[in-house]
């Protein structure tokens, strides 16, 4: 496997400003485009929201070159979040990425519509990019539109909808058509790759098309024109890069690196520990995750065996410190 060199990284970022800049879409405002990973909510080993954890992911994503983060969503367990932490994590988040080129999307779904409402102006006035939501439950194709709607009038921010259950193409496109700030769509209902096509022939360019799913179909993605992708937090530089690499034309380098992200996810607790290992949380941080009736409410994000932290610290160092970011 070739090593990538930093004048062919160089000649790529390069040529991928280029052809952003020169983007009919998204002229007219930041793309909803490239690597955009769901944060982890860190906690302190008593179950306390970690603030300043909060900051230093967002800090991360900024020195990788990330060009996206969203919080809180599934992955971060928002329904074991009271809304204080909402608050507060979302402020924390915010404030620390003033000025940076990593845009900040905070979810706004909850349990109620007026709720979300409260979510959507709290991230405008601290300087959110856009915002996301997962769509209420069991509710009619109107009420999800209807929705959509109230939670995108309560602010002129860009709005990603993530896409679950049975939310059909169809529905999102009359969605897009009725919602102006609309602008895409986090896709984890059924099979995104088998949905893309009808995205296009429907939407066109309206909507920037997404996948979830750790980002395990990304080479596949960009090939179908994906606009971008919301993999873990713990490797999103080395994400961004081989997206970065692919969109500029050097594609066998982004081959070789997701290979290396690839093996990296294949070991047992790599993508909840990597924020440790990578010291931007502590040892001895959990995160939270949506409770269920056959789990808790937090994860550890270390795994049990010390054997496996060390495997993990020394995939890092061996094998992929040469390509990491941040």
């Amino acid at each position: 496997m070739r090593v990538l060199d930093r004048r062919t990284f160089l000649k790529a970022s390069t040529a991928l400003a280029a052809t952003l800049a020169s983007a009919p879409a998204f002229a007219a405002e930041r793309a909803l485009r490239g690597i955009f990973p769901i944060a982890w909510s860190p906690c302190t080993p008593d179950n306390v929201l970690d603030l300043d954890a909060m900051a230093a992911q967002t800090a991360f994503c900024n020195r990788g070159g990330v060009a996206g983060l969203a919080w809180p969503q599934n992955a971060s367990g928002w329904m074991a979040l009271s809304e204080k932490e909402r608050l507060d994590g979302a402020e924390a988040m915010l404030s620390a990425g003033q000025g940076g080129k990593t845009q900040l999307m905070i979810g706004v779904q909850s349990h109620d519509v007026g709720t979300s409402v409260r979510f959507a102006r709290h991230a405008a006035r601290h300087g959110a990019d856009a915002i996301i939501s997962l769509p209420p439950e069991g509710k009619s194709d109107d009420e999800v539109i209807a929705y959509y709607k109230t939670i995108a009038a309560a602010t002129d921010l860009p709005l990603m909808a993530q896409a679950v259950g049975n939310m059909s193409v169809e529905l999102i496109v009359r969605m897009a058509e009725q919602i102006p700030t609309l602008k895409g769509v986090k896709d984890e209902a059924g099979d995104p790759l088998a949905r893309f096509a009808d995205f296009k022939r429907r939407a066109g360019d309206r909507l920037a098309i997404f996948s979830g799913g750790g980002g395990r179909t990304l080479l596949e993605e960009m090939h179908l024109g994906f606009a971008g992708s919301c993999p873990f937090i713990g490797i999103a530089d080395l994400y961004q890069e081989t997206f970065d690499l692919w969109q500029s034309g050097h594609r066998k380098d982004a081959f070789d690196l997701f290979g290396r992200t690839a093996a990296f996810n294949s070991i047992p607790g790599a993508n909840a520990y990597a924020m440790v290992a990578r010291g931007v949380f502590r040892e001895g941080t959990i995160y939270r995750q949506n409770p269920s009736k056959d789990r808790a409410n937090t994860l550890p994000a270390a795994p049990a065996d010390n054997e496996q932290k060390a495997f993990i610290r020394e995939t890092l160092a061996d094998t992929l410190k040469a390509y990491l970011r941040a």
